[in-house]
């Protein structure tokens, strides 16, 4: 089944960790398959397929769960390879709850599989499982990333793992094994070793334009996915001014490159009880972000060009009386809003002029006629910051002053970015229950938008000026035939 979804999902569960893989023009996006039924199954790869990241076809199941016995009941989150013979590899984690190890922990193991036929079936290995190297935690050996290291004429398999001692937060570490034939794997020395997380997640390391890249994602300092860069494979890796490649709600982001560039593919969390203030739940709706190297080497991420290629262009604040070229907020809160409410998935583009003394300004989502209740898009140059916000804040009681007047956003939705005096251009696409915000096509901030179903398009500023040059609202354009992924995936 095809689907043109601009965050594609399956019709029977959710999204969790992506593990993409690119070849000959297709990208393979292999997913964990997140079932909410009690009891909990196990947890299957599935497989969607793409050539133009518009259409994505859903292929189904790549590798099953195992049986209610089996150490592999869960099939978590790997990696695939391709090795000179034309065989592919998929390395993954299996996992059974009922399977404890040392540390009274379900056991975490490496297994293998291989597929001889471009992907369309997989043979299980259980010979080749092994579990946690010595001074390793036996609960935490996982997300097993297998990449070729010709200059050393090996392969190496970046795995999660935790170390036995030290701070109970401060063990994680990404620990290593070595091979030549991707069968017999060899433990060697820890890959990077900050002891400042509780687990790196999910990690990846590539080499572009004479960076390597190393990728992971974290839940003790935030819930989100970080990069760090080195000149070598070796390291030292370096941390960048702005690590993160969105906030909370986007997670487990893993990449693949074509022609040049470097797509990542994460899940925005759902929220439970589809609410604004549900707690943040586990897996969600697939999200490609698109990274750009800068001139130092550091990353913008952003929306692809094929996600801001699939917009109308007729603009529906065509209809609306003209809106103003600038907001003069001196001394006060300006909110100018559209006459018409906004469809359920659009797509806004403003930009901004700022000058010297703007406090804050940004794009109100869902808004009220007077601006007053709405989801926001705030930019504080004074801060250099982006958040996401939303009015009316909870409740803590019936008093005029019981409110979350204390709660200066959503605080997990956060993102810092440069907002120096000139223009700034900001692109948000919302589907639905889903917002993403990006500005300057190099910070992205995803969220979840349930309590307010509709409402108007708006612009605001507070305690100072804010030109805007641009603003325009637009609707999904029809989407073009696919290009047959499907075929090329599996030929």
């Amino acid at each position: 089944m095809t689907m043109q979804n601009l965050f594609p999902k399956p019709a029977d569960g959710w999204v969790g960790d992506v593990i993409p893989w690119q070849e000959n023009g297709t990208f393979s996006l292999f997913y964990l398959h997140d079932i909410r039924e009690t009891p909990k199954p196990g947890t299957p790869w599935r497989r969607f397929v793409t050539r133009d990241l518009v259409n994505f076809d859903e292929v189904g199941v790549a590798l099953a769960a195992g049986a209610e016995r089996a150490a592999d009941f869960n099939a978590y989150t790997g990696s695939v390879v391709r090795d000179e013979s034309g065989t592919h590899h998929l390395f993954y984690t299996g996992q059974n709850p009922r399977i404890v190890g040392e540390d009274r922990l379900p056991l975490q193991l490496v297994m293998h599989a291989t597929s001889d036929d471009d992907m369309a079936t997989w043979q299980r290995h259980p010979a080749h499982t092994f579990g946690a190297s010595a001074g390793y935690e036996s609960g935490d050996w996982r997300d097993p990333f297998v990449f070729r290291d010709d200059a050393a004429g090996l392969w190496r398999m970046l795995i999660a793992a935790r170390h036995t001692d030290g701070p109970e937060r401060r063990r994680g570490v990404i620990a290593q094994c070595v091979s030549t034939d991707l069968v017999h794997w060899q433990p060697a020395a820890p890959f990077w070793d900050p002891r400042r997380y509780i687990a790196h997640e999910c990690p990846e390391v590539f080499e572009w334009n004479g960076w390597w890249y190393l990728v992971y994602s974290e839940f003790s300092d935030a819930f989100t996915t970080r990069y760090r860069m080195s000149r070598s494979l070796d390291g030292p890796w370096q941390t960048p001014a702005n690590d993160s490649l969105d906030g909370r709600a986007y997670y487990a982001a893993k990449s693949a490159e074509r022609d040049g560039r470097r797509l990542f593919f994460g899940w925005i969390a759902t929220r439970e009880g589809a609410r604004d203030d549900g707690p943040w739940q586990w897996a969600g709706t697939l999200s490609v972000l698109e990274a750009r190297q800068n001139p130092d080497g550091t990353l913008a991420f952003g929306f692809s060009d094929e996600m801001l290629d699939r917009w109308d262009t007729r603009d529906l604040l065509d209809d609306e009386r003209a809106f103003p070229r600038s907001l003069d907020a001196r001394g006060r809160h300006l909110a100018v809003t559209s006459d018409a409410e906004l469809p359920a998935t659009f797509r806004a583009t403003v930009r901004f002029q700022v000058t010297a003394d703007t406090d804050d300004f940004g794009v109100l989502l869902r808004a009220s006629a007077d601006g007053d209740t709405a989801y926001s898009i705030r930019l504080e140059p004074r801060r250099n910051r982006m958040v996401f916000d939303r009015w009316p804040r909870r409740r803590t009681g019936d008093g005029q002053w019981e409110v979350s007047g204390d709660v200066p956003h959503v605080i997990e939705l956060e993102r810092p970015c440069e907002l120096s005096v000139g223009e700034h251009v900001l692109d948000i696409i919302v589907d639905e229950d889903i917002c993403v915000a990006n500005l300057d096509r190099a910070v992205v901030l995803s969220a979840r938008i349930y309590d307010l179903p509709a409402g108007r398009f708006g612009v605001f500023a507070s305690e100072g000026t804010v030109g805007i040059t641009h603003a325009t609202v637009t609707v999904p354009a029809p989407v073009p035939d696919p290009i047959p992924a499907l075929a090329a995936a599996t030929r």
